[in-house]
């Protein structure tokens, strides 16, 4: 679904992903570990075609995203730390657009609209224009984007700040049924415990450079992952 191979991104003198190679198959829940300014921002961007890279090869079902970025964008839904959203729209209307994006026939959107605004409290606020939005609104409503088209592919970067308890049991809960259609999901996270119970698979990222990556069972063997996380901190 994605391979990463050789990946290397500098800005300037800086290497901030240095030869990093990873490789999420259909059906995987892949979590993205490291602390701030280990390079997981700039890897998944590098991986959505958001930024280029000097070296190296991104593919998403064998498509190259530097040869081919529309097709491969056509596949995936991405989800920033930080989403950007158009606030002078509602919420329905900028549930629309993306769904005019994708090609998402009238009908079906309106059937996907409503049951993820249902499972995340959202569908009464979805004619409320977005500027008047609390941060976990705007969160839930990037998130509902996200899904909005069934992606083969889901990368995210951070999804659980700033959602309430219940919505973010719920995107776990989404999460793990997009896999278990034979999609994938590339996601980072600061929250360990999460990453344990609903990952497959986890890499551990430091300074740019892959240090550990494997099943859940191989990275954190009898203990658990934050232990290893520290552990390998503290050796660096």
């Amino acid at each position: 679904m994605l391979n990463i191979q050789h990946l290397t991104k500098r800005y300037g003198n800086t290497v901030a992903v240095d030869d990093l190679s990873l490789r999420i198959l259909p059906g995987e829940l892949y979590g993205f570990i490291g602390h701030n300014g280990a390079g997981k921002t700039t890897t998944i961007k590098a991986c959505c075609g958001i930024l280029n890279f000097e070296e190296g090869e991104i593919t998403i079902n064998g498509i190259s995203v530097k040869d081919d970025p529309l097709a491969c964008k056509a596949q995936i839904a991405y989800l920033p730390d930080n989403p950007d959203l158009y606030e002078f729209m509602t919420g329905i209307r900028y549930l629309n657009f993306i769904a005019d994006i994708f090609g998402i026939p009238a009908d079906e959107r309106q059937k996907r609209i409503r049951n993820l605004g249902d499972r995340f409290d959202l569908t009464k606020d979805l004619a409320q224009p977005i500027s008047a939005y609390s941060h976990g609104m705007k969160q839930k409503l990037a998130i509902i984007s996200a899904f909005l088209h069934d992606p083969k592919l889901l990368i995210m970067d951070e999804p659980f700040v700033g959602l309430d308890p219940v919505s973010s049991h719920e995107l776990k809960v989404l999460m793990r049924e997009l896999c278990d259609k034979g999609g994938a999901i590339f996601f980072s996270t600061h929250v360990l415990e999460v990453a344990e119970k609903l990952c497959d698979k986890v890499a551990i990222i430091r300074g740019g450079k892959l240090i550990c990556s494997g099943t859940m069972e191989e990275v954190k063997g009898d203990g658990s992952l934050e232990d290893v996380f520290l552990e390998l901190e503290a050796d660096e």
